[in-house]
């Protein structure tokens, strides 16, 4: 089969990723515990790939696999899992386009040093100055995309009614260091998960050990805190779609451990990142599923287009 048909799904994928985080944020506002939302968002996810890894079985890893696989292998969906954590708690108060226009600046920053220097097992391929380039491109593009939050609203010359984009009491960009950090963590989760995938064999399998122990944090969590819970009236306001957000973004994790292989690093990550990127600016842009309105004016598409720029050169270099 021809890597170019696989595309779109990578395509679809990026975009699932994105939207999945905004669902994630409906749902966390529903359920009101953060904790009992991020379990009820990964729950669906262990359901779903038992059921598959029950239906196909096969191939089985070796004791061979198993005994070369590095400790840290486990751990991939949980370091992954940060990112969706921030997404339910902070995607509403800094917008979809910010959240993840950081997540995804420092995922590929993290991933070009990881590259660069050989970590967790990658051959170090030293220091290359286009792809550098394209992540300083991403940097930049990010600090506009930044620039219109929604406590602030389009304040700066879009027009946008003020009454639309109440403040939060706290200014979202105080939140970013933890949403730069969450970044770095899920392109850290991605390379742990492929070490996975390579010890397990079974992709099925892989999958449902990378989530079994983010789900068992997040119940073991909740069960400690488990205050505050919702009441009827929020527990009647969840959508039947609110739960599938984790599902949305599982969906591009297991296009990491089925496809990255046949079309290359560099085409997965830029085409992904790139439709996550250019759908979280029209999240909030249309207000889409729940999300607060900002306009997509000068500043955000001008930085959409320098983060795509610097994707480009990241990929073909």
């Amino acid at each position: 089969m021809s890597a170019a048909l696989l595309y779109p799904f990578i395509i679809v994928a990026g975009a699932l990723q994105a939207l999945g985080n905004s669902m994630n944020a409906q749902l966390r506002g529903h359920l009101v515990n953060p904790f009992l939302a991020a379990a009820v968002s990964f729950l669906p996810i262990v359901f779903v790939f038992a059921t598959l890894f029950l239906v196909m079985t096969t191939p089985l890893p070796s004791l061979d696999s198993l005994a070369a696989m590095p400790w840290y292998a486990p751990l991939g969906g949980v370091a992954g899992a940060v990112a969706v954590f921030g997404g339910l708690a902070f995607v509403d108060k800094v917008g979809a386009g910010p959240f993840n226009g950081l997540t995804l600046t420092a995922n590929i920053l993290t991933s070009l040093a990881m590259d660069s220097l050989g970590l967790f097992g990658l051959q170090g391929g030293g220091f290359k100055p286009m792809p550098w380039l394209g992540g300083l491109l991403m940097a930049i593009g990010v600090t506009f995309i930044a620039r219109v939050t929604p406590d602030k609203g389009a304040g700066q010359g879009a027009g946008q009614d003020e009454t639309e984009n109440t403040g939060h009491g706290l200014n979202p960009r105080l939140l970013y260091p933890f949403i730069v950090v969450a970044g770095a963590l899920q392109a850290i989760g991605v390379v742990w998960n492929a070490q996975l995938r390579g010890a397990l064999i079974n992709p099925w399998l892989a999958a449902l050990v990378s989530f079994l122990p983010v789900v068992f944090v997040f119940v073991l969590v909740f069960l400690l805190r488990p205050k505050p819970l919702p009441q009827r009236a929020d527990i009647e306001g969840v959508r039947w779609w609110m739960p599938l957000a984790g599902l949305t973004g599982a969906v591009a994790v297991f296009a990491g451990l089925l496809f990255v292989d046949k079309v290359g690093a560099g085409a997965f990550n830029g085409l992904l990142i790139t439709a996550n990127l250019l759908t979280s600016v029209a999240l909030d842009h249309f207000g889409w599923v729940g999300m607060k309105r900002v306009r997509a004016g000068a500043s955000r598409l001008g930085g959409a287009a320098l983060m795509v720029a610097g994707i480009v050169l990241i990929s073909l270099f």
